[in-house]
């Protein structure tokens, strides 16, 4: 197929967060709390996992690196909101957009396979624990996160080239506070059918391959946990992984919420907020969620506020 500039628009209008501009400060003020929550959060992280030499596992790689893309997801998504707020303008660049579509698509498959990386981690720790070191090595761990990310990429700048190929008429309202690919696709007055094809295509190779690695990792760990004769054995084994799952919780369930409710209703601020709660409030509580769980963070973060005071 020869490329074409078929577009003929220069930008796009992203959801209001509200038509009250005496609501704005405050939304303005809210939203960049929340970025600076989740920025500070995850680099505590991060720093904990880099300073503590009990932390220098694969466990904590793995996390440091899923709280490196939560910042990255965060950037993607929130400065943009903030400055709208700011200059109670909607509109987004073409090219700002899909940009933005493509980096948001970067960071939310990233995610998926980082989660799904460290239910195969937890799993040979559980159920393998005697060649645990032998099988996560530090080789495989980076291994995977490079082949995660690859694929990642591979998988953004084929929908954003795809999506060069569309035309854009005159409704160019994303029912959105981010470009999501989806959603820019949905606003397209050319054929999109093939666009669908592939995106439908990834999406169940793409998503359903980690979900189903997590599925497979817990139902083996459920399994050798319950054949753990004491109470106490089963409590400590499934401690390792509770603040994990409660991620996963979190992850797949907002965005299971954000989908259905693109495709159930037609409220464009039902589904804007739902999209905010993957797209803002995962990347927040994460940080939340493994340091109030999580026995060795806690005496991370402990040791680098006596070195900081």
């Amino acid at each position: 197929m020869e490329p074409r500039n078929q577009t003929g628009v220069s930008e796009f209008l992203l959801l209001a967060l509200t038509e009250d501009p005496k609501v704005q400060p405050l939304l303005f003020s809210l939203f960049l709390s929340t970025y600076l929550v989740t920025v500070l959060g995850n680099l505590l992280i991060i720093l904990a996992v880099s300073s503590d030499p009990h932390l220098h596992t694969p466990m904590y790689f793995f996390l440091s690196n899923l709280s490196f893309t939560d910042i990255c997801f965060s950037t993607t998504t929130i400065p943009k909101m903030l400055v709208n707020l700011q200059a109670q303008n909607q509109s987004i660049t073409y090219a700002g957009c899909l940009t933005q579509a493509c980096f948001v698509l970067i960071f939310a498959s990233l995610e998926s396979f980082l989660l799904s990386v460290m239910a195969y981690d937890r799993y040979v720790a559980i159920c393998h624990p005697l060649r645990y070191t032998a099988i996560i090595n530090p080789r495989l761990c980076g291994l995977l996160i490079l082949v995660s990310l690859l694929v990642s990429i591979v998988d953004a700048l084929l929908h954003s080239l795809m999506l060069l190929q569309l035309s854009f008429c005159t409704d160019l309202e994303i029912p959105y506070f981010f470009c999501e690919v989806v959603q820019v696709i949905r606003v397209a007055c050319s054929e999109t059918l093939i666009n669908n094809i592939i995106l439908c295509f990834t999406a169940s190779i793409l998503g359903a391959l980690p979900f189903s690695g997590i599925i497979f990792s817990y139902t083996q760990i459920v399994s050798s946990i319950l054949r753990i004769p004491s109470a106490d054995g089963k409590y400590k084994a499934f401690s390792t992984c509770g603040s994990h799952l409660s991620v996963v919780s979190l992850f797949y369930g907002t965005t299971l919420g954000a989908y259905m409710s693109t495709t159930f209703t037609h409220s464009s601020r039902k589904t804007a907020v739902a999209s905010m709660l993957y797209a803002i409030v995962t990347p927040m509580m994460n940080p939340f969620i493994y340091s109030l769980r999580n026995r060795d963070m806690k005496g991370a973060f402990r040791s680098i506020i006596r070195c900081t005071l």
